[in-house]
């Protein structure tokens, strides 16, 4: 089982290295921890339930494309209802670490950035909880590449309440929350045409901390 390395370094990804080397999401065991959104009950258990919903749904299994997998602690859950499960990360010290971890004949990792490089093909997208921490350029390249799915499924951490969407930021660890925005695909400056939208999941957060949403986009 392979993977691709980056071509060379840019500051997404040294951005996002330093997260893991620095553990600035928290820490558990693992020298690899992508945070709360990926290990909190309340927040996976619930997701994972929506998604397998989502995914057995289909008499023929999907081609699943994760981009931006993280320590894949949700991401192995769903592999199973999948035809094949393309996980994807930008930290190329992190997929090594997968690669080792996780071992199933129908998972393959990329090291990959998912703004500069080509997407891997697939039926469905995952987005879980990846453009939030990236700049409106950065996100305008992902989406530009996402017609080639049938489905994406996007996770955001968004304001609770009414917000002004697409504020920009830096890429990196911090998210648009701290500007009390959020990301909307489906307006300005992004128009992400789809066919469909149906939202799977909606999580509020304590302390108004904001609410993770999920949504489905059905593209063609």
């Amino acid at each position: 089982m392979g993977f691709k390395r980056l071509k060379k370094p840019w500051p997404t990804k040294e951005a996002m290295e330093q997260v893991y080397k620095m553990k600035l999401w928290g820490s558990n065991k693992s020298n690899f921890y992508s945070g709360v959104g990926s290990h909190h009950p309340e927040i996976v258990n619930q997701y994972i339930d929506v998604l397998t919903s989502f995914l057995v749904s289909f008499k023929n299994p999907l081609v699943v494309c994760d981009l931006g997998c993280g320590d894949f602690n949700v991401g192995k859950e769903l592999v199973k209802y999948t035809k094949k499960y393309v996980a994807v990360d930008i930290v190329i010290d992190l997929i090594e670490h997968n690669i080792e971890q996780f071992k199933e004949e129908n998972l393959v990792f990329h090291c990959l950035d998912i703004a500069v490089d080509n997407l891997p093909s697939g039926d469905c997208a995952i987005l879980r909880q990846v453009l939030q921490h990236l700049s409106n350029a950065e996100v305008q390249k992902i989406v530009n590449k996402l017609t080639g799915f049938k489905y994406v499924i996007l996770t955001e951490h968004l304001p609770e309440g009414d917000f002004v969407p697409n504020e920009d930021i830096i890429s990196g660890q911090g998210i648009r929350l701290k500007k009390q925005s959020g990301l909307n695909l489906l307006v300005p400056p992004f128009n992400f045409k789809v066919k469909e939208e149906k939202q799977l999941l909606s999580v509020i957060l304590n302390n108004d901390k904001g609410v993770i949403v999920t949504t489905l986009y059905k593209i063609y």
